[in-house]
């Protein structure tokens, strides 16, 4: 009898239809509603979301939650949440079902009948998923709410849904009466064959259970005939399933074995498998009871080929279990110990199976703890009602008094909402009239704005042909001030050039000038003390006389004097007279004087840098020079910054611009380069090159100061 219930159940209480159909967008003729093209191809992506979903596609959860994101019409969005509540619905998250239906919920259509529906709707997922809760008194309230919401706008089919869901409702509150009163209403709605079937065998199932086996039979039959009329196989199955339990039930074995047999070709005609090998199983236990081992272990054996085809372990389980019963009480035992054995490993395999399941469903087995407390809770709000059921009566009376006093009042409101309309009809008429003479004064107001108007477009044409004369002008102007820009900067750059040039041609004479002193000081008076230190050693050699020795040392001493004081004379005087600091500080300023640049200089320590060797400084010099002639040049910079950091015997020097920058592959190799480089070959220094183009140049150079030049130390 469990079974049979159970069937039942999952073919006939279903409150919705087998297919799911996204029912909100539906809008009758009567309404008049233009669907934009938005809304039309929104409905087909919902369609194909809710087709996913009656496929049972794994699909549905990702298709909906992206559809959320993605979708604009509110028509759309409440189906969408109403898909997400079926799906969580049917993999029994109650919680996530409530919450996506109160989603639906939060959006409002402008047309009250279709506002009605997705209310109607969404109350019934509510009441089914309390009821799966065991929250049956809210479950009831949903219920009564889609009632009367569906009743308001003649909603049938959705009246209908929610009377069999309130019936079911019912029958698990114990109230049978009230639950038979509403399936037998429901009987009179041919609106949906599937509310119809499942009121049938709902009905029966009552009586089943109250030992009623008559009327069930009776109401079965009749879902039997409805059935076979609508060429139904998939209702005809599960009802004839049912009548065969009944039978069963009464002891009519052959009756019931002839019925699971027509359940069996039926099931197999449609590929109801479960269905079918439930049938079998029954048939087995029938045969056990009437000791009929053969037969039996032979439908076993059927029912068992079947299950491990299809993969059904509790099935299987079943059988085996029969198995084992059926050669236990043939004394079989070494088929009954083969049957166990195979019963625990498919026991075994069923637990492993479910651990998966069993943790998916620990969160949601503690939600429903938490939710305990709040059934309790409703409990005792519900034995506080029934304590206030005594004082009913009491307030039956109060209310129907305040009943009189509203209908007085109404008739009341009647008569002043009489006078008021025929107030309001007076007004009218003295609004039309004044709306004449407003319309009268508007039209008079247009013909003199249109006058304005056209005055005003004669007098605009010329000022724009004025405007766009001037803006002309101006944009030849601004040409002849960029040509002249360019022009300007050219100018600049070969005045630039000349002053280089004439830089360049009075150091080359001044270097001609130092080269010819130069050359008179070795000659004169270098050269003649030689020429005469040699004859004298060659006379003191001949004579073998040390007296001219004193003479030879002395003009040794005046010659080595002179070449020291000719060195000395080659260094620049502001070197020797001025701090290097000071007269790099200075020439710094005196480039920024002149030009636009912006120096800055820095030197650390101070001190230590202006007592380098001056033939050290003068390289130094010269570099830093060979470097702002580059920065002026090519560069096009308005900031030059020099730096000098004296650390452990190594100089370095680190310049820095913000002009334009170079490629360094490209040009890295020019004559002022290759002028520095040669300069630091001879100071054993080195050079490291940072530029990019559009982020300036930076020129990193690091000098050890113990070093020796040309074999003098410095």
């Amino acid at each position: 009898m469990l079974k049979f219930l159970h069937i039942l159940f999952t073919y006939g209480l279903l409150v919705l239809p087998f297919t799911i159909k996204a029912q909100v967008n539906k809008v009758t003729p009567s309404q008049s509603v233009k669907i934009t093209s938005i809304e039309e191809q929104e409905k087909k992506i919902v369609a194909e979301a809710f087709t996913l979903y009656n496929q049972r596609s794994n699909k549905t959860y990702k298709t909906a939650k992206k559809l959320l994101r993605t979708l604009k019409t509110k028509k759309s969005l409440i189906n969408v949440n109403l898909l997400l509540a079926y799906h969580f619905k049917r993999k029994t998250l109650i919680d996530s079902s409530i919450y996506f239906v109160n989603k639906s919920l939060q959006y409002k259509l402008s047309n009250d009948s279709l506002q009605a529906r997705k209310l109607s709707l969404a109350y019934n997922i509510l009441a089914i998923n309390y009821k799966n809760k065991g929250l049956l008194q809210e479950s009831k309230k949903w219920h009564l709410k889609g009632i009367e919401s569906a009743d308001k706008f003649n909603e049938k089919n959705l009246y209908y849904t929610h009377t069999h869901g309130l019936a079911h409702t019912y029958t698990k509150l114990g109230d049978l009466k009230k639950s038979l009163e509403l399936f037998k209403k429901c009987l009179q709605y041919k609106g949906d064959k599937e509310i119809t079937y499942g009121s049938y065998i709902n009905i029966a199932t009552i009586y089943s259970e109250i030992k009623d086996f008559e009327s069930s039979d009776k109401y079965l039959k009749k879902g039997l005939d409805l059935a076979k009329k609508n060429n139904d196989i998939n209702a005809y199955a599960y009802i004839t399933h049912g009548l065969a339990s009944n039978a069963r039930e009464q002891d009519k074995l052959d009756l019931a074995i002839s019925l699971y047999n027509q359940t069996i070709e039926a099931a197999k005609e449609l590929n109801l498998n479960q269905l079918g090998l439930t049938a079998k199983i029954d048939i087995g236990n029938l045969l056990i009871s009437s000791k009929k081992y053969k037969e039996a272990e032979i439908i076993f054996t059927t029912a068992l080929n079947d299950a491990i085809k299809l993969g059904y372990l509790g099935h299987l389980s079943t059988i085996y279990e029969n198995l084992q019963r059926i050669s236990r009480l043939q004394e079989n035992y070494k088929s009954a110990l083969y049957f166990a054995t195979k019963n625990f490993s498919i026991k075994d395999s069923i637990n492993k199976l479910q651990k998966d399941k069993e943790i998916n469903e620990l969160e949601v087995r503690y939600q429903t703890l938490q939710k305990e407390k709040e059934i309790k809770f409703l409990q005792i709000e519900n034995t506080n009602r029934s304590l206030d059921v005594k004082h009913q009566q009491e307030t039956i009376k109060n209310l129907q008094l305040q009943q009189e006093v509203q209908k007085k009042e109404n008739e009341n409101r009647i008569l002043s909402y009489h006078n008021a309309t025929e107030k309001k009809h007076n007004e009218i008429t003295l609004l039309k009239k004044d709306q004449e003479i407003q319309e009268s004064k508007l039209e008079r107001q247009k013909s003199i704005k249109n006058i304005f108007l056209y005055s005003f477009l004669i007098l605009l044409v010329p000022v724009i042909g004025l405007l766009f004369t001037y803006y002309q002008k101006l944009q030849a102007q601004s040409e002849l001030n960029k040509k002249q820009e360019e022009i300007s900067k050219q100018k600049i750059s070969s005045l630039l050039k000349d002053q280089e040039l004439k830089l360049i041609k009075a150091s080359i004479k001044g270097q001609d000038k130092e080269r010819k002193r130069i050359a008179l000081e070795l000659h004169d008076s270098i050269g003649g003390n030689l020429a005469a230190i040699k004859l004298q050693l060659n006379n003191t050699l001949i004579n073998s006389n040390k007296q001219p020795l004193k003479i030879i040392n002395s003009q040794i001493d005046d010659t080595y004097q002179q070449v020291r004081n000719l060195s000395h004379n080659l260094v620049p005087k502001k070197f020797s007279k001025n701090n290097f600091c000071d007269v790099l500080e200075e020439y710094l300023n005196n480039i920024g004087g002149a030009t636009s640049l912006t120096t800055s200089f820095n030197a650390y320590p101070r001190k230590k840098v202006d007592i380098l060797n001056e033939v050290l400084q003068s390289e130094i010099f010269k570099i830093i020079q060979e470097l702002i002639t580059n920065t002026i040049k090519h560069a096009k910079a308005s900031s030059i910054e020099l730096q000098l950091n004296l650390v452990e015997n190594v100089l370095n020097v680190l310049f820095e611009d913000n002009g334009v920058g170079f490629n360094i592959k490209n040009n890295g190799s020019g004559i002022g380069f290759e002028n520095i480089k040669s300069r630091l070959e001879k100071v054993s220094g080195s050079l490291h090159i940072d530029s990019r183009i559009h982020r300036g140049t930076i020129i990193d150079i690091e000098i050890p100061t113990l070093i020796t030049i040309n074999n003098n130390e410095i």
